[in-house]
């Protein structure tokens, strides 16, 4: 069988990394990136940005919110953070791993939020980012499906008393997609891209942890 049907969530690619991880001293405030390519390539892009701190990536390239939150405790839950920032969606309005209603979708973060709550661990929830169209699946006409995710997941957090990231609004360019001055492909920041986010994760880490 598929080694990929097998570890469909890819639990496999951070488990020797999370093993040689120490349970956190006292005073450190850890952070997990949780998501998809978008958090992945972060740390190859613009990798400076996690050196010297207690933040951990564990995004996959590709991944859509079911394979996450089956991971969500060996990469999140299990390494003892003091925050986690959850960033997901856009590979399930993209149909990575098949079709997805907006409810299939916040169902999967809420879940998310509330195994970190139920570890007392705070969560940054952010925006899905801007995207007109996917260059690995075209005419998908994601727009209108990712301001509606990104409106329930507004109204969630403010319900719920999170910490609502909004990277949608900093990058959106005139046709409600990703700036091209963000972006070589429409999806995927560059480092002009992520240098944007940069400042607005580390002001709502802060908040979280008010």
């Amino acid at each position: 069988m598929n080694s990929k049907v097998q570890d469909w969530p890819n639990l496999s690619k951070y488990a020797k990394a999370n093993s040689l991880l120490n349970i956190p001293v006292q005073g450190e405030n850890r952070i997990v990136f949780m998501g998809d390519s978008i958090t992945e390539f972060w740390s190859t892009v613009n990798g400076t940005f996690f050196e010297g701190k207690s933040y951990i990536n564990r995004g996959i390239n590709g991944q859509t919110t079911p394979q996450m939150l089956i991971r969500f405790r060996a990469d999140v839950i299990a390494l003892k953070p003091s925050v986690v920032v959850i960033l997901a969606g856009v590979n399930d309005i993209a149909g990575n791993t098949g079709p997805s209603t907006l409810e299939m979708i916040t169902n999967n973060i809420f879940s998310m939020v509330e195994l970190a709550q139920a570890h007392q661990i705070k969560v940054v929830l952010c925006s899905v980012l801007p995207a007109f169209d996917f260059p690995w699946k075209r005419n998908q006409q994601p727009v209108d499906k990712i301001t509606g995710l990104n409106e329930i997941l507004i109204n969630y957090a403010a319900a719920n008393k999170l910490v609502y990231l909004d990277y949608y609004t900093a990058m959106v360019d005139e046709r409600s997609g990703l700036d091209a001055d963000y972006s070589e492909d429409g999806v995927h920041p560059n480092k002009k891209g992520y240098q944007i986010m940069e400042p607005l994760v580390e002001n709502a880490i802060a908040l979280s942890m008010d």
